[in-house]
């Protein structure tokens, strides 16, 4: 069986998980091939381990004229009535609006440009990482040669407009649908026919540990160090998290708080760190590279994640397993895996002094932090680790269906 994975940008810096996920099925004797829609930069490609994956990945853009005229030519030639099956599945398979229906044929050309390497490669099956235009690409390109499809749902962009016009749709054409959370399958299920819901089951994301850095020693004289790792958009909460942290040093405790990412949000939370007097107590790190966002997150005492929206995030297990108490919002997945006052601190969404109570309390209390520390780890131990959450995905691609 040779699965072909297909992501619109492999590998990224914020997707580490999926190439753990490949990595962990290829140690199970599974001949994994990786396919990107984009190019990633530079700047993505820091680490070693995504440069060997990048050197093996075949890219759909940018793609040369003659080799894309030629994929169609052949597609044509060879299939005439699945290729114009296709491009009718490719037009309905869209938002409404003139500018999807151009998106719906850029679409198609890449899908069929697609399922030539595919077929080249004889590929037999192909899985998705999220639901989006790449996914749609995947889809497409699956129907045109009738390769059994699955797809990976992460978030909750994929059930909001646009994905999650198209979700049921998705659902439906899948063999099986791994979400990374109970939250994720339910909102699945709130968006397709009860018919398909036997097609969605649970694949927890998971780290490898022998992978992660070890935790310097803690030194009682230091300032208390907060991280938050997280793109710089509105979704993520930092405005409000520097409102929490800024009630907190009114009430006298000294800490310092670091932000790892970068996004649209930038300019507004240097502008809010000056208006609250932060700056000698808020830095901004930028996007930094997978090693150097471990290191920084060992580095912490507390890891702060005030999101208004998640799936699960991948940031909180790695914490968790370095034995760093977390303090996150309670939407989503989280939950699932933060229990309140056992394996770390959770928050009700935008109440920006609870989450400044909180944050307090484990500022002033190290022995709470230690203690929800180790519990954490623990948690992250049992049920994300590498040798045994991708046991499910192994069996589903040997039977074909969850």
């Amino acid at each position: 069986m040779r699965v072909g994975y297909l992501v619109s940008q492999y590998p990224a810096a914020s997707h580490t998980f999926i190439r753990r996920e490949v990595e962990a099925l290829r140690s199970r004797g599974l001949e994994i091939q990786t396919f990107s829609v984009r190019r990633p930069t530079s700047m993505e490609l820091s680490s070693p381990r995504d440069q060997a994956e990048f050197a093996t990945t075949f890219y759909l853009l940018p793609a040369s004229l003659k080799k894309l005229l030629s994929a169609h030519a052949f597609a044509l030639a060879a299939r005439p009535t699945a290729y114009l099956r296709v491009l009718s599945l490719a037009l309905r398979h869209r938002v409404p609006g003139v500018r999807a229906l151009v998106w719906a044929i850029f679409h198609f050309a890449e899908a069929i440009h697609l399922a030539r390497e595919l077929e080249l490669r004889q590929i037999t099956r192909l899985h998705n990482h999220f639901a989006n235009s790449g996914a749609t690409v995947g889809l497409l390109a699956s129907s045109f040669l009738k390769l059994p499809w699955s797809l990976t749902l992460h978030g909750i962009s994929e059930t909001d407009y646009p994905a999650g016009l198209l979700l049921s749709a998705k659902i439906k054409a899948a063999c099986f649908v791994a979400c990374v959370s109970e939250f994720g399958r339910a909102q699945a299920m709130r968006l397709s026919p009860p018919e398909h819901w036997h097609k969605l089951s649970i694949v927890r994301c998971a780290l490898d540990f022998k992978d992660l850095p070890k935790k310097p020693s803690a030194d009682p004289a230091k300032r208390t160090r907060m991280i938050c790792v997280g793109r710089l958009s509105p979704e993520k909460g930092h405005l409000g998290l520097l409102e929490a942290f800024a009630k907190m040093l009114a009430r006298g405790i000294d800490a310092e708080l670091v932000l790892v990412g970068d996004g649209p949000e930038r300019q507004k939370i240097e502008q809010t760190r000056s208006r609250l007097n932060l700056s000698g107590k808020v830095r901004l790190a930028g996007s930094l590279a997978e090693d150097a966002t471990l290191a920084e997150i060992a580095d912490a005492d507390i890891l702060v994640l005030p999101s208004f929206m998640e799936g699960l995030p991948v940031v909180l297990m790695e914490a968790m397993a370095l034995g760093i108490p977390v303090v996150a919002t309670r939407v989503a997945g989280i939950p699932e895996l933060i229990v309140d006052e056992q394996s770390g601190l959770l928050f009700s969404p935008a109440n920006w002094d609870e989450l400044a109570e909180k944050l307090s309390k484990l500022c002033s209390d190290p022995s709470l932090r230690s203690s929800l520390g180790d519990a954490g780890k623990e948690r992250v131990l049992r049920s994300h680790n590498v040798a045994d959450a991708f046991n499910p995905l192994t069996r589903y691609f040997d039977q074909g269906i969850a």
